[in-house]
């Protein structure tokens, strides 16, 4: 996949969306009964990298204060949705020590992976800082992982909702109608193409989460350094 092209059609088609006021609303954010987890292996992004964002989050904020925002503490790539969050599944029907095996031995052959965060792409309901692998190894990394949960026991539903790709961090959910949807894209507009930084990816985190992976939710289960 060209990510590029992929977060360019993304912008294109909800950005005017938005600004038409198509858009849609998160209405579980605020449901303290959201029952929905799951496990997933993801990237948390440097300190450096959080106070990039943190910028484009307040200009945000300014036009529209009543939307949801990511803390610092839950701002993720997701490198692998391993068991997609439902509210069927709990964590004691699994036993995560067979999880941290496999992923161990996923990342053998991995190198250190690379991601630059450069511009910001949008859903029709939230707001996403784009994220650039520099090389292959994290698409090689992720095909590791489809193989060898393929050919284990192990209960996983990698890929049942998409295929992914990207190394997009999600910053902004709309959870209120917005005051303003054209004021909101032509802020996004002037950070189309902000460059928010690189980092290398030291450590990988295998978390039991709720949807949006609030850290007071979260439960860590495992922790893997990269070489």
């Amino acid at each position: 996949m060209n990510l590029t092209e992929h977060y360019n059609q993304l912008y294109k088609t909800s950005s005017e969306a938005i600004s038409a006021g198509k858009y849609s609303i998160d209405t579980e954010i605020k449901n303290e009964a959201d029952s929905r987890f799951g496990i997933t292996l993801l990237i948390r992004p440097s300190e450096e990298i959080k106070t990039s964002i943190q910028f484009f989050i307040d200009e945000l904020k300014k036009a529209e204060p009543e939307q949801y925002y990511y803390p610092d503490s839950d701002i993720h790539i997701t490198v692998m949705s391993i068991i997609s969050c439902s509210e069927e599944f709990q964590l004691n029907q699994i036993a995560p020590n067979d999880y941290i095996q496999l992923i161990c031995k996923s990342m053998v052959d991995a190198d250190k992976i690379k991601i630059h965060f450069k511009g910001i792409t949008a859903s029709p309901s939230a707001l996403m800082i784009q994220g650039f692998p520099t090389d292959e190894t994290l698409d090689n990394f992720r095909n590791k992982l489809r193989e060898n949960f393929k050919n284990s026991n192990l209960q996983q539903s990698i890929d049942s909702r998409y295929t992914i790709s990207t190394a997009h961090a999600t910053v902004m959910r709309f959870q209120e109608p917005l005051h303003d949807p054209k004021k909101l894209i032509e802020i996004a507009d002037k950070f189309r193409d902000y460059d928010f930084g690189e980092f290398d990816v030291n450590n990988l985190e295998l978390v039991y989460n709720d949807w949006y992976q609030r850290k007071s939710t979260t439960r860590v289960l495992g922790n893997f350094g990269l070489r």
